[in-house]
Parts: C-alpha cells; sequence; structure tokens
C-alpha cells in the first residue's frame, strides 16, 4: 500500500504544479518525464499514464469532482481536489485494466473517510444515469458516454458496494480502538539528588554619605538680573538723549559760511525749526528685553558687525574731514553722468521694444507655420483612411484561408484518435504485467526499511545509555577568593585587588580636582567674554536705529521726487519692426479666412485673439514698469552723488 500512496501522491503533485502554471498539457507531460527519471521504469510508466488521462479527460473530471464538494463533500478540503481527480479517473478508464483487486489496494492506501464519501456518491445509481451523463453528453456524444462509460461503470457498481461497506467497518473499528485505548501514565525519573549548596558570604554594605540640602537661593530670583534692568534702561535714556541731540545738530557742515567763521546763533535757530520734524517722525528706538530677544547673533556675527560700523563710522569721519579742509565738487562730473546714463536708458529702451517686437513677429510667423501644417496634416490624414481600408480588406481574407486550414487540421486530428484505441489494448498487457514486478520490488524494500529502523533504534538505545552514565559524574565546586591576598605571579607593581580600589578612589579625587579648577578657569573666561559681546551689541544696536532713521529720510525724498514715466524714444528699427508685425497679421488673417481652420482649444475657453490680447498688453505693462524703475533708479544715483558731493 505504501507504494500505491507515493505513486498517487506523485501524480497529484504533478497535476497541482500543472494547474499553478497554466501551461500547454505536452509541455508540462515532457517536463514531467524528465523530472521523474530518477524512478523505477515502471513506476515512471504507471505515474505519467496516470497524469496523461487525468490532464485528458480533465473536463469530465472536473464535472464530478465540483458537483461531489457542492453537494456531499462540504467538509473536505479544497487540497483534496487532485487526490478525487485521479481516483474518479481510475475508476472510469482504468478498473478493467488494472483489475478490481488492484483498484481496491490503491483506495486502501489513501484516507478511508474520504475514498468512502467520494466512492459512494460517484457509484450511486441515481447520479450515474441522470446528471453525470447529461453533463457528459455535453461534452461527447451520448452514445459513446453510455456504451464506452456509464455501461462499465454500473457493471461494476456492486463489486464497488462491497469495498465501500468494507471501508465502513474500517472506520468503525477504528473508532472503537480509539475509545479503547490505554491512558498514558507518566513515570519520576529517577535522578541523583544534587549536593547542597555553600552560603556566599555577604558583602558590607557600602556607607553612602549624606547629601547637602538644597540652597535657598536656588528658589529666589537672581540679583544680577535686577542689575542688568537697571543698566539697560540707563543705556536706553542715555542713547536717546544722544540720538537727540545728534538729530538736533546733524549736518552742520552743509551750512553755507566763511571758513573759519563759527556757527551764528541766527543760523542754528534757521536750522532747528527744519530740523524738528524729522526728529519728531524718527523711529523709536528698539532695545533688547531680558526675555524676548528679536535677533539671536552667535559671536562671530557680532564681532563682524562690530567692526563693519567701526569701518564705516571711520570713513564718514575722514569724509567729513577732507570736505572741511576745502575739497573739490563734483557737479560738472555727476552732471556729465546723469546725460550718460539718461542716453543708456533711452538705447535700453529702444533695445527692449525692439526685442518685444521681434518676439511679436516671431509669434505670427508660427501662426502662419502651423496653418501650412493643419493642412499638410488633412492631406496625410486622407491617405492613412485609405491604406487602412486596404489592410482591413486583406485581413479578411487571411482570415478566411486561417480558417479552412484549422477546418482540415481539426479533421486529421479527428482520424488520428480512432486509431488510438487500438494501441491501448497492446499497452494494457505490458502494464499489467508491470505492476506485478512493481508489487515484489516494493515488498522486498518494506523489509530492507524495517532491517534499518531495526538496527537504528538499537544505537540509539545505546549512545542514551552512554549519555546517562556521563550525567551521573561528580562536578567540581568553584573555590573562594581572598580581595586582599597578592595573587604572586612575580609581576612589577603587583598588588591586591583591594589596593589596587583604593589606587583606583585617590586617581579619580585628584582628576576631580583638576576638573574643576579647570571648569572654573573656563566660566571666569566666559563671564569676560560675554560682558565684551554685550557692550558690542548695545553698540551695534544703536548703529542700526540710526541707519534705520537715514534709510526712512531717504525714502521719503526719493517718494517725493519721483516724477511721472515719460514717453520712449521712437527710432527707425522699432517703425520697421512694428511694419513687419502688422503686415504678417493681415497675412495670418487672410490665410485664416482661406483654409477655414478651427480653433486649436476647447470651447470653454477663451478665443486665440483674446488671449493674445491680454499677453501683449501685460508685455506694454512690463515694459512701462521697468521704465518707471529706471528713472527712480537714476533719480535716487544722482540724488545720493550730489549729497556725497555735498
Amino acid at each position: 500500500m505504501a507504494y500505491y500512496r507515493k505513486c498517487i501522491e506523485t501524480v497529484i503533485g504533478q497535476l497541482d504544479k500543472f494547474k499553478a502554471k497554466k501551461g500547454s498539457a505536452e509541455q508540462f507531460l515532457e517536463a514531467a518525464s524528465t523530472t521523474l527519471q530518477t524512478l523505477s521504469p515502471q513506476k515512471q510508466a504507471f505515474i505519467l499514464e496516470v497524469l496523461s488521462g487525468c490532464l485528458e479527460y480533465q473536463k469530465l473530471l472536473a464535472v464530478v469532482v465540483d458537483a461531489f464538494y457542492v453537494r456531499a463533500g462540504c467538509l473536505c478540503p479544497r487540497a483534496d481536489y487532485s487526490l478525487f481527480e485521479v481516483i474518479c479517473y481510475l475508476a472510469t478508464f482504468q478498473l478493467e485494466e488494472l483489475g478490481f483487486q488492484l483498484f481496491c489496494d490503491i483506495v486502501r492506501s489513501q484516507p478511508v473517510d474520504k475514498m468512502r464519501k467520494f466512492l459512494g456518491f460517484f457509484f450511486n445509481p441515481l447520479n450515474l444515469c441522470s446528471w453525470i451523463t447529461d453533463e457528459w453528453s455535453l461534452i461527447y456524444e451520448t452514445a459513446y458516454v453510455r456504451e464506452n462509460w456509464i455501461g462499465p461503470l454500473m457493471r461494476w457498481q456492486p463489486e464497488v458496494q462491497k469495498l465501500i461497506n468494507q471501508l465502513e467497518e474500517v472506520l468503525a473499528n477504528q473508532s472503537v480502538s480509539k475509545t479503547k485505548a490505554k491512558v498514558t501514565e507518566p513515570k519520576e525519573f529517577n535522578l541523583t539528588v544534587p549536593r547542597p549548596r555553600s552560603i556566599p558570604v555577604p558583602e558590607p554594605v557600602p556607607v553612602v554619605a549624606k547629601s547637602k540640602p538644597v540652597p535657598r537661593s536656588t528658589y529666589q530670583p537672581p540679583k544680577e538680573q535686577q542689575l542688568l534692568e537697571m543698566t539697560k534702561r540707563h543705556n536706553r535714556w542715555k542713547a536717546e538723549s544722544q540720538v537727540l541731540r545728534a538729530n538736533v545738530e546733524e549736518m552742520r557742515c552743509a551750512v553755507p559760511r566763511s571758513r573759519g567763521e563759527p556757527p551764528t546763533q541766527d543760523s542754528q535757530k534757521t536750522l532747528q525749526p527744519r530740523l524738528l520734524p524729522r526728529i519728531l517722525k524718527t523711529p523709536k528706538l528698539t532695545f533688547y528685553k531680558t526675555n524676548k530677544v528679536p535677533v539671536k547673533l552667535n559671536t562671530a556675527a557680532i564681532l563682524r558687525e562690530g567692526s563693519l560700523y567701526q569701518r564705516q563710522v571711520e570713513k564718514e569721519l575722514e569724509r567729513v574731514d577732507k570736505l572741511v579742509d576745502g575739497a573739490g565738487d563734483f557737479s560738472e562730473f555727476l552732471e556729465w553722468q546723469r546725460k550718460v546714463q539718461a542716453e543708456g536708458r533711452e538705447e535700453q529702451l529702444a533695445a527692449s521694444e525692439c526685442h518685444r517686437l521681434q518676439g511679436k513677429l516671431s509669434h505670427e510667423e508660427a501662426i502662419l507655420a502651423r496653418q501650412r501644417l493643419v493642412q499638410g496634416n488633412k492631406e496625410k490624414a486622407d491617405q492613412k483612411k485609405e491604406e487602412a481600408a486596404e489592410l482591413m480588406q486583406q485581413r479578411a481574407e487571411r482570415r478566411l484561408r486561417e480558417e479552412r486550414s484549422t477546418k482540415e487540421l481539426v479533421q486529421r486530428v479527428a482520424e488520428v484518435q480512432k486509431n488510438v484505441k487500438g494501441a491501448q489494448t497492446k499497452l494494457l498487457r505490458g502494464r499489467q504485467q508491470i505492476v506485478q514486478e512493481v508489487i515484489e520490488e516494493s515488498r522486498e524494500l518494506l523489509q530492507r526499511s524495517a532491517e534499518a529502523a531495526g538496527e537504528e533504534q538499537q544505537r540509539r538505545r545505546e549512545l542514551i545509555s552512554q549519555l546517562r552514565a556521563l550525567e551521573t559524574q561528580p562536578v567540581r565546586q568553584g573555590k573562594l577568593v581572598d580581595l586582599t591576598q597578592i595573587p604572586g605571579y612575580g609581576l612589577e607593581g603587583e598588588m591586591s585587588v583591594v589596593e589596587l580600589r583604593e589606587r583606583l578612589a585617590l586617581l579619580k579625587e585628584t582628576r576631580r580636582r583638576e576638573e574643576e579648577e579647570k571648569r572654573d578657569q573656563i566660566i571666569q573666561g566666559k563671564r569676560a567674554r560675554s560682558q565684551e559681546l554685550q557692550n558690542a551689541v548695545e553698540q551695534i544696536s544703536l548703529c542700526r536705529a540710526a541707519m534705520g532713521r537715514s534709510a526712512a529720510l531717504r525714502w521719503e525724498e526719493r517718494k517725493a521726487r519721483s516724477a511721472a514715466p515719460a514717453a520712449p524714444s521712437q527710432d527707425e528699427r522699432v517703425l520697421e519692426l512694428q511694419r513687419k508685425v502688422e503686415e504678417k497679421a493681415a497675412e495670418r488673417r487672410r490665410q485664416a479666412a482661406l483654409l477655414r481652420v478651427p480653433a486649436p482649444r476647447a470651447a470653454h475657453r477663451k478665443p486665440r485673439a483674446q488671449l493674445e490680447a491680454q499677453h501683449w498688453l501685460e508685455l506694454e505693462q512690463s515694459r512701462e514698469r521697468r521704465l518707471r524703475a529706471l528713472q527712480r533708479s537714476g533719480s535716487v544715483c544722482g540724488h545720493a552723488r550730489r549729497l556725497e558731493a555735498a
């Protein structure tokens, strides 16, 4: 039975692989024959015969197995689908060739409960004569089905019914034997009692030094914060007074007076009313607070910005000294520079206008090229349609020729299948002989495997007895260690563990003292550095405020002196390009009227003319904005140069 079980399992595995791959049956059989070459010739022939038959009559077998799962095999797993197909094939097509006794051996080698259910369902006369005959008649002819398949199954039905009764008796005996089985009673192992372990010497509990209480100053606000607040208030009052004095007395060197003459009281009185509105309009200074800092600067940024402001102050003092000493006036140079800049701006505006008109001209040319392309595409589309019609006619003729060839091939295959029956009868006798030889070989193999299993069991028993003998031998216990004793290995500087711990404690104490001294030095250096940085930050805040006020004053003057944008100058290049653009637009409109080309965009979008008008309007607006920006920058640069000259 083990022999038949292995053969059936091999067939089931191959069927599952074929269903997973879903390839052609012929290629799969060739691959299976190459994988089964390691088996004996009898076993290989039996497996390939059953496998090819299951693949050939797969539709007939699927009808029976699917109905079995729906009606009687609801509790059977789907993994046994291939097993039921193999049993159905053997009962339908190979029962007479194998013989009933060999078929019974194959059935008994499989699970008894599953075989009883399937055979009882398949060999039921009502099922065979009713729906199974009808379903198979849809695939093959009715007369052929009843004569070759249903008739032999009905003749074998009484003997198969006896086999089903025997399987039921086996199931009943198995259930009775299971109920009468004795319960295994566990027994205690005869183990050696271990020796009692020695109690280890307890280690002394280390005494922890009493910690100091938390000082009260931790929960009180520091005095340094109050001192910082007072210092910042004083610095702010001092900075505001300095800013006020600087605004009142600013630009005294620009007042016209004779060289060496001290400023009079009248000039100071006339200067003060003009500067009072500036003083009132100057923005207030924003100073740092203790808990809210607007911009956080690192050390490098603070030092870099402080050096920058220092260089600016030195440069301004140098310029003032030169003016006091009587430096020359740059008014004529500034006037010439202003004229050159105005000519450059006009040339730039003319170039931008030429560029815009060239873009518009290229746009018109692109529209004309697109209209020509649409006309060419129409002609190509008509030509393609004619070629497609010719190809469709050729395809229809080719299909007719293929249908004729397939019909001829089907007729040839039908003639070949008629001659298969004679070949099958010749193979029947050879297979029966092969089956008998396989049965004898299986008996010899079973006997040899039983002898090998007995020898292996005896060897395992000997190994277990040796292992138990090794476990009963005593084990040495570890010895006690004295930490105050020197090992005595003869090394230089050898000491006990206790002495080593004391020396490590002293070394840790010295390192801790050194770290505390270094920490104090670092803290003192950081305090000095932070004080320097704080002074630099205060100086930077004052310089920033002064620069902000001067920038606000410059912006107001620029705003007051900004003039309306002047019209761009026209030259010959611009006029020529405008004329070309108008000619191209007129030609495009004539071409569109002749060709009647539809709009390339969808109906729900804006028309093309409206989009083009909007595009050129945006270009005009951007050009005007650039013109105003250039004029404004020119006026600002001139004003700045006049201030420097003053």
